[in-house]
């Protein structure tokens, strides 16, 4: 059986300190996940454990014009989790980091791309949110809820329903080999 590449974008969002358990289930679902990350989500989890998780398909920043891109092609993107401030760059077409420019391609690429938001209702009430949504879904984005896609603990702390986006990504994904 061929795998197939998921680019997984994650920004820093509470959840990304339990993005393992995202590629776990990738893993189980048969994806080659491939790690780009945001510099604050970089700060935020172990960048050299979270690379030999995913043999190497991690990146941070981009890379310089001379060199090879170390990432296969994606088949699939997923940006999960999402924060409102790279929802908002991204529909904005802010390519600042090599995460938003990753998002900012995938759109042109005829590709599947599945965002789960993990954004506090207080920000989704920002004028600038709901535009932003029309705007990603009118470029064919999928965005599944943040209210589905959060969990909050009982002990404070968020993480999201991996199974859930994993659930949601194989309904829009091509059939796999």
């Amino acid at each position: 059986m061929s795998t197939q590449s998921i680019y997984v974008i994650a920004s820093a969002a509470p959840p990304v300190q339990h993005i393992k358990h995202l590629l776990d289930v990738l893993d189980d679902t048969g994806w080659q996940p491939c790690l780009i990350l945001t510099p604050t989500a970089a700060t935020w989890v172990d960048v050299d454990d979270l690379a030999a998780r995913v043999d190497g398909l991690l990146r941070v920043q981009p890379r310089t014009p001379q060199d090879p891109d170390p990432l296969p092609r994606a088949d699939v993107v997923l940006a999960a989790p999402l924060t409102f401030n790279t929802l908002n760059k991204w529909a904005s077409g802010i390519s600042d980091t090599l995460a938003l420019g990753l998002l900012n391609e995938a759109i042109g690429l005829d590709l599947p791309v599945l965002a789960a938001p993990v954004i506090k209702a207080v920000l989704r009430t920002h004028p600038a949110y709901p535009a932003s949504i029309a705007t990603l879904q009118r470029a064919g984005v999928h965005l599944m809820d943040p209210d589905r896609v959060t969990i909050r603990r009982d002990d404070g702390t968020v993480t999201a329903d991996w199974s859930a986006i994993a659930q949601r990504l194989d309904q829009l994904a091509p059939p796999k080999p």
